[in-house]
């Protein structure tokens, strides 16, 4: 068997290894020039059901690494007000256990983790334009440079506008979710560590603020110091041999986002860039705390991004071919239950055992495709249809309603001070938490 994927993300690195390692013979087509391209993004939130399936698709040793890379894991889930008012602070379980635990990782760094040993397998500079099937079955998929190559199993892991999907669903849509967010990124320093308190260093700080804003803040703290020296001399030997890190691009920083309705921002907010559009946040957050409009002032200008949140449509189940989907390339979703990475991972590890049952004999190709898709696309898109309501993510959310905005905000910020003191509501809320994310049920 010969699999070719298109698309070199975290789906798509997580099931090329995963067949690498079961000795299936494998080609990654990524778009950009080398792995130290396409570097977007900030934290990825990594629960038990992306865990399991790194650890079930990628060497024992560069799990380890991968856990060795990660961030300080949260201990508190913070709620605030645009005046640093703690609402609710709920502590969350330690990252003890490498599997059933919540790890914050580098987006960047996750993709160094997974590019590791790839070199045989990933071919850069890969533009894919379309692809052609042939009567016995394999797939030929053609680049923007000329060149094609063929396989047994073409896996569309090239993202929400997935080149593949748009050629092979043309029917399945992505739909503007009505919310714009802005991302930005601070280093952590003295005088930026200042600006937060203890519980704020070390949680995950959700900002239901006035005005229609939501913002969401996290500390990334990493193993390494700013001379990129191992902070404890018992990770020194790991991190030294890792041979993936063919450059260090990481240091403690603080990641804060803030998102609501397009209307909430400034028209044609999305095409602006660096200090012009670090001006305009500090605009929409005149009223905010000054210690966190700080953090926007000392962000990275070029570091700082804004982009509207798509969210697929759901579509009904294909006839099954030698080609099929994963990640958000099939099922976009807003980050509003922070499950995306996650739902992509949970997909590579089910995609992984199917294709190797089918490459030992167990069942036939289109079997197991079709076993893959009957399973996937049910909780795929359940986490769409969460996602998509949950954290006002959703440009139609009451919190964004003029008449309704005030009453959804009480009820939102009630809601969380009731279970942050009510051990019994705290209880249930981690509880409810926990099983979601690490659920592999629908």
């Amino acid at each position: 068997m010969r699999v070719l994927i298109i698309g070199g993300g975290t789906g798509g690195m997580c099931l090329a290894h995963g067949l690498k390692q079961a000795g299936i013979e494998v080609a990654v087509y990524e778009r950009y020039g080398s792995r130290r391209d396409g570097l977007y993004g900030y934290r990825v939130g990594i629960d038990p059901t992306g865990n399991r399936a790194l650890k079930e698709c990628l060497p024992a040793e560069l799990f380890e690494t991968f856990v060795a890379t990660c961030a300080n894991t949260p201990r508190h889930f913070n709620v605030l007000t645009q005046s640093m008012h703690a609402t609710a602070s709920i502590p969350l379980r330690d990252d003890s256990d490498d599997v059933n635990s919540e790890r914050s990782v580098s987006r960047s760094t996750l993709r160094q983790v997974l590019f590791t040993g790839m070199d045989d397998v990933v071919r850069f500079g890969k533009e894919f334009t379309h692809y052609e099937q042939h009567e016995n079955g394999t797939v030929t998929a053609f680049f923007s440079d000329g060149t094609s190559d063929t396989g047994d199993v073409l896996i569309a892991a090239d993202g929400t506008r997935s080149a593949v999907r748009q050629q092979f669903l043309p029917h399945a849509t992505i739909e503007d979710s009505g919310i714009t967010a802005i991302a930005t990124k601070t280093a952590l320093t003295p005088e930026t560590r200042a600006l937060l308190t203890d519980e704020m260093l070390s949680g995950i700080n959700l900002i239901f603020a006035t005005k229609g804003l939501i913002g969401m803040l996290h500390v990334m703290e990493f193993k390494w110091d700013a001379d990129g020296n191992p902070k404890n001399p018992a990770d020194a030997a790991l991190l030294d041999s890792w041979s993936g890190l063919q450059f260090d691009n990481t240091r403690d920083y603080i990641n804060l986002s803030v998102w609501s309705s397009h209307n909430h921002f400034p028209a044609g907010i999305v095409d602006q860039r660096g200090k012009e559009l670090i001006a305009s946040l500090l605009e929409v957050t005149r009223n905010w705390h000054p210690d966190l409009r700080r953090i926007f002032e000392l962000s990275d200008p070029e570091a700082a991004f804004p982009l509207r949140i798509s969210t697929s449509v759901p579509v009904e189940p294909w006839k099954t071919t030698t080609i099929t989907l994963l990640g958000d390339a099939i099922h976009t979703m807003t980050p509003g239950q922070g499950v995306g990475a996650n739902t992509a991972l949970r997909d590579a590890a089910l995609l992984a055992r199917e294709l190797i049952a089918a490459a030992n004999g167990e069942k036939t190709l289109l079997a197991a495709l079709a076993d893959y898709e009957a399973e996937m696309l049910p909780y795929g898109f359940a986490r769409v249809a969460d996602s998509l309501d949950n954290n006002g993510t959703s440009g139609k959310d009451p919190l964004y309603n003029p008449a309704t905005g005030r009453l959804a905000l009480f009820a939102a910020r009630t809601y969380f001070s009731l279970t942050s003191k009510i051990p019994a509501l705290r209880r249930k809320f981690l509880e409810d938490l926990y099983t979601y994310r690490g659920s592999e049920a629908a």
